[in-house]
């Protein structure tokens, strides 16, 4: 089996090109696992895990446990033990043969989220919907403003070798945000379904070299490939990549034209650490930048792209970072470049006289909320979209920041993501487009995906009681502040919003110390907490 020789820096989920992304090598796999296996453990004797090494770890042990305990002699029993697990289907994870809820996400082992998404109980095997939330009126597909590109030739791009763990970026990504648009009564119903097509090569041309998309296209030749360890394709996966694409190509000209107010792309594989010239972290076309330039070819002067991806969209920044009528906006998680891909640090600006027109907000953490999202949204993503004053919207919408994503591990919950969509809304009129990238918790993505799409139909934010004013982490305010400090050099409008956020971490600085020091000047005998006076402890500690 021959894939491409990865760079060990990046912990993370994914994993970079040694290379930079200058060669894409594929090769069909058909000589067994025997070279895989030899290598995922020389990778492990050196340090050097991989996202797959990683993620199926108990079936490598499982392979060096058979090839190495030889010489071993069991202790004999009456009855043989046996190892029985099965993967969750809404997280992946591997479970013990005798539980029946996921140890990781709570999820039964046989629910119906594949059958009705997130309205499905997580608690009970499934046998029906017991209760479905009420469905909003407004109008029919036939008199919708919002359009959904979806199509079921994009769930046959899958990995074709069976592993002992399900490979995350899988087709039940998509069945599972369809079903709950289904049962929702969402789509099919209340949006405007869009007629699928392949997208042509000099579409793609427009984004990515004629080699990348001659790599992409040659696997459908091939039973099944690797472009890197991560990014797996089969003989459907080029023509799925070519329907992503063209999906949005179309949304695009059919919002920037007016013949529909905004739209969701319901499509993978995903796209956005896909360059000009590699495939990468699961993607294989980058469907942002394809939309971005057909948006422009159909009149739009200039295109705002927010990435709101936990990890860092480093295609998109690629094939944009010297144009300046394209802003690239990104959130994601960077943790000083250890986390997957390892770029988007907050002092990425562009180049070649298109500085400041790539924004990265990098958090230095995992767990990151609601509150830090909207404040940056606050703060950096709107005062920076409005100065631009953008024609077109796109989102890239990966919902593996969401709370319980296997991969993402932070915290924005689906009001988190409907509040965001609303905040976007009002740039340009409303001309938005909503793309799929990344997610990998079914409940997680199927609810946010639905939240956000409800928002586009012009429904109130769901679970609408995050304040407006929000108060970010530490962690967070840190983020945000550097991001200001260095993007205010070219969007003069965030030195005012700096200067007082400046001045208001310093006065919470000087009130905690204060605090700090009030709490070591009074203090509460020790000896009271035996005495008779151990009720006054409790009620002075209690207050101090």
């Amino acid at each position: 089996m021959v894939v491409e020789t990865l760079d060990s820096s990046c912990d993370g989920s994914k994993r970079k090109h040694a290379n930079g992304g200058e060669e894409t090598h594929l090769d069909e796999l058909s000589n067994g696992d025997t070279g895989v296996s030899s290598s995922k453990r020389a990778r492990v004797s050196r340090g050097e895990m991989t996202f797959q090494d990683i993620y199926g770890a108990d079936a490598l042990l499982n392979e060096e446990d058979e090839e190495d305990d030889s010489d071993w002699e069991p202790v004999l029993q009456n009855t043989p033990v046996e190892f029985v697990k099965w993967c969750c289907v809404n997280c992946t994870m591997a479970n013990p043969g005798d539980m029946v809820h996921c140890y990781i996400c709570g999820e039964h082992k046989e629910s119906g989220i594949l059958r009705y998404g997130y309205l499905a109980s997580p608690f009970f095997k499934d046998t029906g919907l017991t209760e479905v939330e009420e469905k909003c009126g407004g109008s029919s597909s036939a008199t919708s403003s919002t359009a959904v590109g979806f199509d079921e030739r994009m769930l046959l791009h899958s990995e074709f070798e069976v592993k002992a763990q399900p490979h995350p970026e899988r087709p039940d990504r998509l069945r599972a945000i369809a079903a709950s648009l289904a049962t929702a009564g969402v789509f099919p119903g209340r949006c405007l379904p869009i007629h699928a097509r392949e997208i042509t090569k000099q579409e793609l041309q427009m984004v990515h070299t004629s080699e990348h998309v001659d790599a992409v296209n040659i696997t459908s030749q091939l039973l099944y490939s690797y472009f890197t360890t991560d990014t797996y394709a089969n003989e459907y996966s080029a023509r799925a990549a070519r329907l992503a694409a063209g999906l949005c190509a179309d949304l695009a000209t059919e919002i920037y034209s007016g013949r529909v107010k905004n739209g969701f792309a319901l499509v993978r594989p995903p796209g956005h650490h896909a360059g000009i010239k590699h495939a990468m972290g699961f993607c294989l076309h980058n469907n942002a930048a394809v939309a971005a330039l057909v948006a422009q070819a159909a009149g739009a002067r200039k295109v705002l792209i927010v990435d709101w991806d936990v990890h860092h969209g480093n295609g998109t920044q690629e094939i944009f970072e010297q144009n300046k009528s394209v802003l690239y906006i990104s959130l994601h998680r960077h943790e000083g470049g250890n986390f997957y891909p390892g770029t988007g640090a907050a002092d990425e600006v562009g180049t070649n006289g298109a500085e400041g027109y790539c924004v990265n907000v990098p958090w230095s953490c995992g767990g990151v909320g609601d509150k830090d999202y909207i404040y940056a949204f606050q703060h950096v993503v709107l005062p920076i979209a409005s100065q631009f004053s953008p024609d077109f919207v796109i989102v890239s919408a990966g919902f593996d920041a969401a709370r319980g994503d296997p991969l993402g591990c932070c915290d924005v919950t689906p009001a988190g993501y409907s509040r965001m969509t609303q905040m976007l809304g009002d740039i340009c009129g409303g001309k938005m487009l909503v793309i799929l990238e990344g997610g990998y918790n079914l409940r997680s993505i199927s609810s946010s995906a639905t939240a956000v799409i409800k928002v586009l139909l012009g429904e109130n934010p769901e679970n609408d009681d995050l304040p407006i004013a929000t108060t970010p982490s530490k962690a967070g305010l840190e983020t945000v502040l550097d991001v200001m400090n260095i993007q205010m050099k070219f969007w003069p409008s965030l030195a005012t919003a700096y200067s007082n956020l400046l001045s208001e971490w310093e006065t919470r600085l000087i009130e905690n110390k204060k605090n700090q020091v009030k709490r070591k000047l009074v203090r509460v005998p020790t000896w009271w907490k035996w005495g008779r006076k151990k009720f006054m402890y409790r009620f002075l500690s209690a207050r101090i």
